[in-house]
């Protein structure tokens, strides 16, 4: 049986002093603490880590709730439990990205809810949660859970990824193993639970997977099911990447359907994704689905840490003076009205002695980031230079975005960035018609690395890294010789003469060059200045650099002189008094920049 000790009895074993002791306890720096009454106790195993000056290891990659909170340091989310009992809504999506402690709270969920021969209710007695009262302990280990995890259903085919689907509610069924002989359960229903188990059954067969296993549970306990599943639109986002979408939409539509509309054998249902997905996709129907997305307020401080949560972890590990650095870094985020940082970061910041770094993008695939900033038009260009020098944008927003909508919809594109975790909401404007219009920026440095990062790998996917950077040294050198050496190199590698066709065409991979000079450089693109509107500008951020602006013209006549094409736009800069804006930013020295492109083929002029 589990013991406590007073916060006396644990004073003496770390060394303090009693009222420090409770503070800590307090403060939740003490794992295995619970309050009774007036007076905190305890857990004598857990207090084991603290003695000694021995801390709890941090919960690098750890999504098991019963390990989390036996072995590591573990940040208190149980009221997430106590908010959902306090509304029980029928079935709840929660959309947060990724990395944000979706599967934990998931895992955590199952533990408290499940009804297991083992007392589960140990793992809860010091956390936030068992102090609210009868009201909520009452439910613990009460429910049969179905779990289900779709993380990893990653594959660039649809049998590949339908099979996977299939050997992850095998498992689950297996892990019910008391159904296969339970006298509660008819001969059909056994006849189909040996089916999944024996991995013989078609897509349609499987659809209804989730209604005959909650069904027998319920026969069998005698309780309606919790079903979770947890990352569902993971093979959703690989089937619109991998072209597969709507087959893998199809399916779960139906997969859902039997699981959480009008299943009679539901207690409660749970999901987690990135994306909400409108529920034309797949909720068709679904009346009793209750979505929390990131401008919402219920749950908003349980996925991701808080900012006290921040600082009772780096009080806990003695790194106070960091915490500066940190919201440099990883803070930034709003869910609802709540300031976020981001867990993933901060637990391998400080795991990696309090080392820098943008730990979040190499959890998972930034490939849509890549495929927007690919196809961007000049204005989503424009935008996505702003964000990443630092400024806010304001677009509609709509967090019922589906996939195909990403790319042709620049509120999609937004709406997906911000739910992915790529932008925090500032202020949000509430239509009349339901559309919300939003303040959005980035949300730290991590994530703007994250941007850079993305458009240097798009261009060393086609083999452009070394040219970009000689753009950046030609730019900055004014050496302009060398930049249409650059730039023609550069047609001559990546384009194809059938994509070359406008002058937007060109507008577009030259603000893509221009954006590794970001850290130099305030990208400007189609501002008015002087008497007309400036293709671009490079405004410079250090006094020692010059500025640019560029004008761009195309043509398709074989015939016509680019030299004499590129005159012309190096005359309409002067003529129009581009410069007038860089000036009265107290920019001294501006080099006017005239291009000329057909095809493959440019001419550069400067004065």
């Amino acid at each position: 049986m589990m013991r406590y000790i007073t916060v006396g009895e644990a004073a003496g074993i770390l060394g303090l002093s009693t009222r420090r002791t409770q503070q800590m306890c307090k403060n939740g720096q003490i794992s295995g603490a619970r309050k009774e009454g007036r007076s905190w106790v305890i857990r004598e195993d857990a207090l084991a880590w603290e003695s000694g000056n021995t801390r709890r290891p941090l919960p690098v990659g750890i999504s098991q709730y019963i390990r989390a909170v036996t072995d590591y340091y573990y940040v208190d989310k149980t009221l997430l439990i106590r908010d959902f009992i306090d509304t029980l809504p029928s079935v709840s999506l929660f959309t947060r990205p990724r990395r944000f402690g979706k599967t934990l709270n998931m895992d955590m969920l199952r533990v408290f809810f499940e009804k297991t021969e083992e007392d589960t209710s140990v793992y809860f007695r010091d956390k936030a949660i068992w102090q609210c009262g009868e009201k909520y302990r009452r439910h613990q280990g009460m429910y049969p859970v179905i779990y289900l995890s779709f993380k990893d259903v990653k594959y660039t085919a649809w049998p590949e990824a339908f099979e996977n689907i299939r050997d992850n509610i095998r498992n689950e069924y297996a892990r019910h193993s008391e159904l296969a002989d339970s006298n509660a359960c008819n001969p059909v229903e056994k006849a189909y639970y040996d089916s999944v188990i024996g991995g013989n059954i078609g897509e349609v067969g499987l659809a209804a997977s989730l209604a005959m296993l909650s069904s027998m549970l319920k026969k069998h306990y005698g309780t309606g099911a919790v079903i979770i599943i947890d990352e569902y639109d993971t093979p959703v986002q690989q089937g619109y990447v991998c072209g597969y979408y709507d087959s893998v939409i199809n399916f779960i539509r139906n997969l859902f359907s039997g699981a959480f509309k009008d299943n009679p054998a539901l207690a409660y249902g749970f999901m987690t994704g990135i994306l909400r997905v409108a529920k034309e996709s797949i909720f068709s129907g679904m009346n009793n689905l209750k979505v929390n997305t990131v401008l919402d307020n219920r749950y908003s401080e349980y996925f991701g840490f808080t900012r006290q949560e921040i600082l009772d972890m780096l009080a806990y590990y003695g790194k106070e003076d960091r915490m500066d650095e940190v919201c440099r870094w990883y803070d930034g985020y709003r869910f609802g009205k709540t300031e976020i940082f981001n867990p993933w970061s901060v637990i391998n910041y400080l795991d990696e002695d309090c080392t820098p770094g943008a730990y979040w993008r190499s959890t998972g695939s930034n490939a849509v980031i890549g495929e927007i900033i690919a196809g961007a038009t000049p204005e989503i260009s424009e935008d996505l230079h702003r964000l990443m020098q630092g400024e806010e944008i304001r677009t509609f927003v709509d967090t019922g975005v589906i996939y195909p909508e990403i790319r042709r919809n620049p509120a999609g594109v937004y709406s997906f960035l911000l739910v992915a975790g790529y932008l925090k909401c500032g202020d949000i404007d509430r239509r009349d018609n339901g559309y919300l219009m939003c303040s959005l920026s980035i949300p730290n440095r991590e994530i703007a690395c994250v941007y850079t990062r993305e458009i240097i790998d798009r261009l060393s996917d086609i083999g452009a890294e070394s040219i970009a950077a000689d753009i950046q040294n030609a730019v900055c050198g004014k050496d302009t010789a060398r930049l249409q050496e650059c730039i023609q190199k550069y047609l001559l590698q990546t384009i194809s003469v059938y994509d070359s066709s406008s002058e937007s065409f060109y507008h577009g991979l030259m603000l893509g060059l221009c954006a590794i000079l970001n850290d130099r450089f305030r990208v400007r693109s189609n501002r008015e200045s002087g008497r007309g509107r400036f293709d671009i500008q490079l405004e410079p951020l250090t006094a020692n650099l010059p500025g640019f602006i560029f004008e761009l013209k195309a043509s398709k006549d074989p015939g016509e002189s680019l030299d004499a094409l590129a005159d012309a736009a190096l005359r309409q800069i002067s003529d129009k008094g581009y410069e007038t804006e860089m000036k009265a930013s107290g920019v001294h020295e501006i080099i006017p920049v005239g291009i000329a492109f057909r095809g493959k083929e440019i001419a550069v002029k400067h004065a």
